[in-house]
């Protein structure tokens, strides 16, 4: 009997589908663990050389590195019962303040929301806030309020967020007469770290999104923690791709690259993948594939989409998704003399000509990590504070060389936050650039963004830019929740559809998803007289006056 061919309780034997996950971020993994776990064969491929997070990254001197520092907010659901499921205690730190820095001092402190009395939001974290803001003056920060009322108006209907997504988020805020001071000392810096990019290059749609999901949802939505000790990928990864390897002979091809996916005859089928090892250059290909999960960015889908005419052809959405733009990203990793202390671990540089239009954040690993401040320096001997660092946007940091962008830090930003970083010598750094790394949710860029289920039915998409359609979740952004749970249900989509069959058929099962928090009454109310107040006036070509051109 074939190895893939199983018998069933009733003694007939069912062949196993296989699967092909292209990509091992948060999406991937999320396909690959509902896949092996209805008794899919599953290959998971990816360019990084361990995609398992067995191997740690480390830097030339054998000090960990990892790429982009990633917060995990209040209402990530399903990765809070991933860590569950696993046994993993203690992965992450209490909820943590954040602080935002400009060329003037300290702007705001971001506290933790939970820690004080719930009430509804928005009121709830303007009353949290008030003392908060230490320059804005509170007309200012009203100015936002009609913003609360673009929000409810959003998913009015299909043609209501359509016009949204073709307005940049920059002419929307301007429109609602939000302050100028609002838009430059809070809304930019936090959609330059949030998004990536400043409101004039993005969809107000999405922006609206990400600022209700992580803001406004509900009064501790902005709540967030990070990682304990070491990095994501392992202490979340790691045991994840362990069980999955063990219990469902997942197999892991790293340092691989996805070059073409093939047809069969009748163009609607999968036949193969072609791969090209990334160290030796030599080709291979991978047979008798069922479906492929895409979970690729766009420069990974527009590399794949040329090498895949036929695929090309039969889905065009998926050209139409590789076309789309992304984003440059620079990591930074400090290693310092001294320990500087900071009161908040997570921090946000805004507004200094040193960013060159970028987004900047730096993180005191040796805070955050208090535990594991050994494993921070390698085998190396402790001596002081560990900074991470990550630049979005961030073409023209990555034009500079690594000394000049560590000299920026340590010259010019960091002292500027806190003055005692002018008396720190850095012992040991790490740069390393990212180009066209993340999602750029440009202004209409939302129906080009792929679908989960494209034209050809073996083929799915998943990640944090897919649009989900009648599985669309709340986590919105550049969001590992959104990443992860697109993974599921892109896996479940082709077990809902019989695309894929498990080798025991009473397995074949979809792997469940945990919605985020429902959504508070008064949001529900208001959404509700909006679309009651406003449907019918638009009969009459009355619209808000911000969507009236």
């Amino acid at each position: 009997m074939p190895e893939s061919a199983k018998p069933d309780a009733s003694g007939a034997s069912h062949a196993s589908s296989h699967a092909v996950v292209i990509g091992a971020g948060w999406a991937g993994w999320g396909a690959a663990k509902a896949l092996c776990e209805a008794g899919v064969r599953v290959t998971l491929l990816d360019g990084m050389a361990d995609p398992t997070g067995t191997t740690p990254l480390t830097t030339s001197s054998g000090k960990p590195f990892e790429a982009g520092t990633r917060g995990f907010w209040k209402d990530y659901p399903n990765i809070n019962a991933l860590t569950a499921e696993l046994g993993l205690k203690e992965v992450f730190t209490d909820f943590t303040s954040s602080a935002f820095w400009s060329p003037e001092g300290l702007e705001a402190t971001a506290p933790v929301f939970g820690d004080g009395p719930q009430l509804p939001s928005p009121l709830g974290q303007a009353f949290a806030t008030i003392n908060n803001f230490k320059r804005l003056p509170v007309a200012d920060r009203f100015s936002i309020a009609g913003l609360l009322v673009a929000m409810l108006d959003l998913h009015r209907s299909e043609a209501v967020f359509r016009r949204y997504d073709a307005m940049d988020a920059l002419t929307l805020f301007r429109q609602l007469k939000i302050s100028e001071r609002m838009i430059d000392e809070f809304l930019r810096p936090i959609l330059l770290v949030g998004l990536f990019k400043p409101p004039e290059e993005l969809s107000a749609a999405v922006t609206m999104e990400l600022l209700y999901y992580y803001a406004l949802a509900h009064q501790d939505s902005f709540d967030v923690r990070w990682i304990k000790a070491k990095s994501i990928a392992e202490q979340l990864i790691a045991p994840l791709s362990e069980r999955l390897q063990r219990q469902h002979q997942l197999q892991v091809m790293g340092g691989t690259l996805a070059t073409a996916m093939h047809l069969e005859p009748d163009g609607q089928r999968l036949a193969s993948v072609s791969t090209r090892s990334v160290t030796t250059g030599r080709d291979g290909v991978i047979d008798a594939v069922d479906a492929v999960v895409l979970a690729v960015g766009s420069k990974g889908m527009r590399a794949l989409m040329a090498g895949s005419p036929a695929c090309a052809a039969a889905a065009p959405e998926l050209v139409t998704a590789g076309a789309l733009d992304a984003i440059d990203v620079v990591s930074v990793r400090l290693w310092l003399d001294r320990y500087v202390p900071v009161a908040d671990p997570a921090n946000v540089f805004s507004r200094f000509s040193a960013l060159r239009g970028s987004g900047a954040t730096f993180f005191m690993l040796d805070q955050l990590q208090q535990g594991d401040q050994a494993a921070l320096w390698g085998d190396q001997p402790v001596q002081g504070s560990v900074i991470a660092s990550d630049f979005y946007n961030a073409t023209a940091i990555a034009e500079l060389s690594d000394q000049a962008i560590v000299d920026c830090l340590m010259q010019e930003l960091l002292p500027m936050a806190v003055p005692a970083f002018k008396a720190a010598r850095v012992v040991d750094q790490e740069v390393r650039r990212y180009p066209a790394s993340v999602s750029l949710f440009s202004p209409g860029s939302f129906h080009q963004r792929p679908p989960l289920e494209t034209s050809l039915a073996p083929v799915v998409c998943a990640g944090d830019w897919v649009r989900m359609g009648s599985r669309e979740f709340g986590a919105k952004g550049l969001c590992q929740e959104r990443a992860y749970v697109c993974g599921l249900e892109a896996a479940n989509s082709l077990l809902r559809r019989g695309i894929v069959q498990s080798g025991a058929a009473a397995r074949n099962r979809r792997h469940p998803v945990i919605p985020i928090r429902a959504d508070e009454p008064q949001v529900l109310l208001g959404r509700a007289l909006n679309k009651v107040v406003m449907d019918p006036l638009e009969g009459f070509g009355i619209r808000w006056p911000w969507l009236a051109s």
